[in-house]
C-alpha cells in the first residue's frame, strides 16, 4: 500500500529537506504541526530505538508510557515498513558513533 505519492506530499518533504539545523525544525514544524504531533512523532522515534536496541515491550512502555498497540506499530514498520526507520536509525548511530571519535 505505501504512503501515497501526491504533489502536495512531494512538496511537504522538499520543504523539510530545505531546513538546514534542528533549529530551523523547530520553528517549521511548530507552524506546520500542532505541539502533540511533534510531540508523537519524537515519541515514535524514541520507541523505534529503543526496540532496535532489543528493549522489550515491557521496558519501552515503563520508559514512554505508550500503549502496547503504539508499540506493536512501530516494531512492525520497523520489521516490515519502507524502511524509513532503519534508514534513520542507522544514519543517527553513524553520526553519534562519528561524533564520539
Amino acid at each position: 500500500m505505501g504512503l501515497p505519492k501526491t504533489r502536495q506530499t512531494d512538496e511537504l518533504f522538499a520543504s523539510i529537506l530545505q531546513l538546514q539545523s534542528v533549529d530551523e525544525c523547530y520553528r517549521y514544524f511548530e507552524d506546520i504541526c500542532t505541539i502533540q504531533e511533534v510531540r508523537d512523532l519524537g515519541l515514535r522515534l524514541e520507541i523505534a530505538k529503543a526496540l532496535d536496541g532489543g528493549d522489550s515491550y515491557q521496558s519501552t512502555i515503563e520508559k514512554t508510557g505508550v500503549s502496547t498497540a503504539t508499540i506493536g506499530r512501530v516494531k512492525r514498520c520497523l520489521l516490515y515498513g519502507a524502511g524509513g526507520y532503519r534508514l534513520v536509525l542507522d544514519r543517527l548511530r553513524a553520526k553519534a558513533t562519528e561524533e564520539t571519535r
